[in-house]
């Protein structure tokens, strides 16, 4: 996996004009903040607890319109493909990321685990800012050490699924064909997330071409980093303040 590590010298570039590449990608980075359907609430949970018996469409979309509106599981995902310059290691990385969220998810609902979801949300929003401080090398800069970014993935993965689990965990579901719901649930999920990453890959990718990307590449992961620590202390204070 290749890397740029760039100083901080060279923070001035990130506030040069004429990158309309760079500022489409913070619009992606950035937009996903605004949406207020990150819960499930309001009339996808009345529906959805309205229902009995196998819905596998509705899970599904009810999945998918969480993952893409999901704007502390869209950061992380980018921060994990920023420098993925193969398919190959897209696919790898997003699998252990699928895997472990897949495995919390199910396990979360059905064998209902009692977590508090400020707390998950907030390890979440620090999981954000560690793949851009990983991104950064700043593990390597300053302790000499870091874990395995694979292991990383598939770690933080696992909390992403308790995150997904604990919204699902606030709906009076039914418990009739609850693991064919799950599993469309889920499928939903990845459904989404494929449709995201299709998009950040190929803006990634679009930019990652230009001359001044090496420049705005710390910039960037230093602009995501300090999203995902306000995400976390965020859903922090939401804990204290419960």
């Amino acid at each position: 996996m290749k890397k740029y590590f760039i100083h901080g010298g060279s923070l001035g570039r990130w506030y040069s004009a004429g990158h309309p590449v760079f500022y489409l990608f913070l619009m992606l980075l950035l937009t996903p903040l605004l949406a207020s359907a990150h819960n499930i609430s309001g009339a996808n949970a009345s529906f959805v607890e309205g229902l009995d018996g196998p819905a596998v469409l509705p899970y599904m979309y009810l999945g998918a319109k969480h993952m893409v509106t999901g704007y502390d599981h869209l950061l992380y995902l980018v921060g994990v493909v920023f420098f993925l310059l193969r398919l190959k290691d897209v696919i790898l990385y997003v699998s252990l990321f699928t895997l472990g969220h897949s495995l919390t998810l199910m396990g979360g609902v059905l064998l209902e685990w009692n977590v508090n979801a400020y707390l998950i949300d907030t390890v979440i929003g620090l999981s954000v800012a560690y793949k851009a401080f990983e991104n950064m090398d700043g593990f390597k800069q300053f302790f000499a050490w870091q874990l395995d970014a694979r292991a990383a993935v598939l770690i933080f993965g696992l909390f992403h699924g308790l995150g997904l689990a604990t919204k699902l965990q606030d709906l009076s579901l039914s418990a009739d064909s609850l693991v064919i719901n799950m599993l469309s649930f889920n499928i939903g999920v990845e459904i989404g997330q494929a449709l995201a990453l299709a998009g950040i890959v190929t803006v990634l990718g679009f930019w990652r071409r230009r001359s001044y990307f090496k420049g705005q590449a710390f910039a960037a992961n230093t602009l995501l980093m300090s999203l995902g620590f306000m995400l976390a202390a965020y859903q922090f204070a939401a804990y204290l303040w419960a």
